[in-house]
């Protein structure tokens, strides 16, 4: 609905189109990270590089949502002086505990026996959100051309099939489909090579993997949702660089699943629950879990008095170097969380995507310098495998696979594998299904009964979305699409008892009657957070997730 149709474009056309070297797909940290280190090769070679970053988000920052502890790894490659450069990066983990929850006691890991991937010592517990608006300053003082609020709609190919650039969304189209009196067709961005560094589940990273067929010598990628609230706390309660993981309850030994608390700055905690979306009973809901965690003796001690100050929730590639697709094909590259780099056994990946975002930038400037364009960025894929980012993806390649088995097994075979052989083993797990083939009929489960949220530790939906400054503009098509209205009702309720009701985690999808008392599905497309989960685990694969006019959704701050 959002593509304009060649009646648009013959109409109001046609459209305006930019040039440059380079154009990226995302301002996030790959994205960001990728244009900065095009123009500091561009300074230290002395050549001119035209490089331009498209972000859906209303400004930089606004949709980005992390756990977050960062391993400034990868940042200290980027830009080694950034702690001068004013970094946010201000708060050093201090301690580490890992806990394992019953549903009234705890019983702590000893940290001689915490792998490696558990300990985050020389790690700083960050705000995502804030350290993004940071690159993006970097990004801006080298030269780079930044357009917030301006989605990335479509893909654009060459002739010969090459990826030619993207173009953007079109703006003031009404709820209808129909252009209004304020309509505006998109504009083209040309390129010699696009960079694709949407995130998780990017709608046109997606695409390109169906086009070309990127993830067909590759496992399935699989996927969790991670949902967090920021609090501030009783200062007394307070321990900045503290850092908890837990795992167990609330969640059934079977379901891959665990929590984060991190002790921030200025009296805040960010308190966050993941939650594997390879779960199987259709009546688990992500959301009302977490709030069940924080009820939890060990979590509940440090909120009470508090104040929830911010909500998020987003869906994490969780696959690992198994599911990573091809990253290149003709015209273009996947970066970051849009191929899948995060490393889900330290619960990590933005250090990834500043990795991977040089890596793809270094290739693409060494194309531009010979006077390519449009072939395939070979270089990318080569200088990955030869990365410490590979080592580091290769020791924990079992690791999902490992704990998709159960808590117990997982546990122990992680611990095995990471702790006694240091990720050095000769044997390779691998996936099998996609997420949303997991789900089982309703009528072979048990209902969840979860209690009423009491609104000082647990809340609801609506209140929790409220706080998270989600926003869209209200006459415009719905984002969140369906390939067969039938399929809600006719399927998705008759047999799975209406998955899209709990998986989302902002209220959007609600099973409703109408006037004659029959059952329909209501999109309330406004409260979506593009957390990207019922593109995800949709048992039919009906729902489809495009890009809403520009600026829209979240507006994240301090997360």
């Amino acid at each position: 609905m959002t593509r304009p149709s060649e009646t648009w474009i013959a109409q109001y056309g046609p459209r305006e189109s930019m040039e440059y070297d380079v154009v990226i797909v995302g301002g996030g940290p790959a994205g960001l990270s990728a244009a900065i280190r095009l123009k500091q090769l561009a300074a230290e070679k002395g050549a001119e590089i035209g490089v331009c970053v498209l972000e859906k988000g209303s400004e930089i920052g606004a949709h980005i949502l992390s756990g977050a502890v960062m391993d400034p790894r990868a940042l200290n490659e980027l830009i080694p002086d950034w702690k001068e450069q004013g970094a946010p990066l201000n708060v050093p983990v201090t301690e580490d505990k890992f806990l394992f929850l019953s549903e009234t006691g705890a019983k702590a890991v000893p940290n001689w026996a915490l792998p490696d991937n558990f300990k985050n010592h020389g790690n700083y517990v960050i705000s995502l959100a804030n350290v993004t608006r940071w690159l993006g300053q970097q990004a801006k003082a080298l030269g780079v051309e930044i357009f917030p609020g301006f989605p990335a709609a479509e893909v654009l190919y060459n002739d010969d099939g090459s990826v030619k650039g993207v173009a953007t969304g079109n703006m003031g189209v009404g709820k209808d489909g129909e252009p209004t009196e304020n309509f505006q067709l998109g504009m083209e961005l040309h390129a010699k090579y696009t960079l694709f560094c949407e995130g998780c589940r990017g709608h046109l990273g997606r695409q390109l993997n169906e086009k070309f067929k990127l993830g067909k010598d590759s496992d399935p990628q699989v996927y969790g949702i991670g949902i967090k609230e920021l609090w501030e706390i009783d200062p007394s309660k307070h321990q900045p660089g503290l850092v908890i993981h837990t795992a167990g309850w609330p969640l059934e030994s079977d379901t891959y699943g665990g929590s984060f608390l991190y002790h921030i700055d200025n009296n805040q905690v960010m308190v966050g629950f993941v939650v594997g979306l390879a779960y199987q009973n259709p009546y688990l809901s992500p959301f009302e879990e977490f709030q069940r965690y924080k009820t939890h003796p060990e979590i509940r001690k440090y909120l009470e008095g508090g104040k929830r100050v911010s909500y998020g929730a987003r869906a994490i590639t969780a696959g690992g170097l198994m599911s990573l697709p091809k990253l290149v094909f003709p015209g273009g590259a996947l970066v970051g969380d849009d191929a899948g780099f995060l490393n889900a056994s330290r619960i990590k990946g933005s250090h990834a995507a500043i990795k991977t975002g040089m890596l793809a930038a270094d290739a693409a400037f060494e194309a531009v310098q010979a006077g390519r364009q449009s072939d395939e960025l070979a270089a990318y894929p080569e200088a990955f495998k030869q990365s410490w980012l590979h080592t580091e993806l290769y020791k924990a390649r079992n690791f999902k696979q490992w704990m998709s088995k159960g808590l117990y097994l997982g546990t122990l075979m992680v611990g095995i594998e990471q702790k006694l052989l240091g990720g050095n083993v000769p044997w390779t797990l691998h996936h099998q299904h996609r997420d949303h083939e997991m789900l089982k009929p309703a009528s072979q489960c048990k209902p969840i009964e979860y209690p009423k949220p009491d609104g000082k530790l647990t809340f609801d939906r609506l209140s929790s979305v409220f706080i998270s400054n989600t926003n869209h503009e209200e006459n415009q098509p719905a984002h969140l699409t369906l390939k067969d209205m039938t399929v809600p009702v006719g399927i998705n309720l008759a047999t799975y008892a209406g998955p899209e009701a709990r998986f989302c985690p902002a209220g959007v999808y609600e099973f409703v009657k109408d006037d004659q008392e029959e059952d329909r599905l209501q999109i309330n497309a406004q409260n979506c957070v593009h957390c990207k989960t019922c593109d995800i685990k949709d048992p039919t694969q009906n729902i489809v997730w495009v890009t809403p006019e520009g600026g829209g959704g979240p507006n994240y701050s301090n997360v």
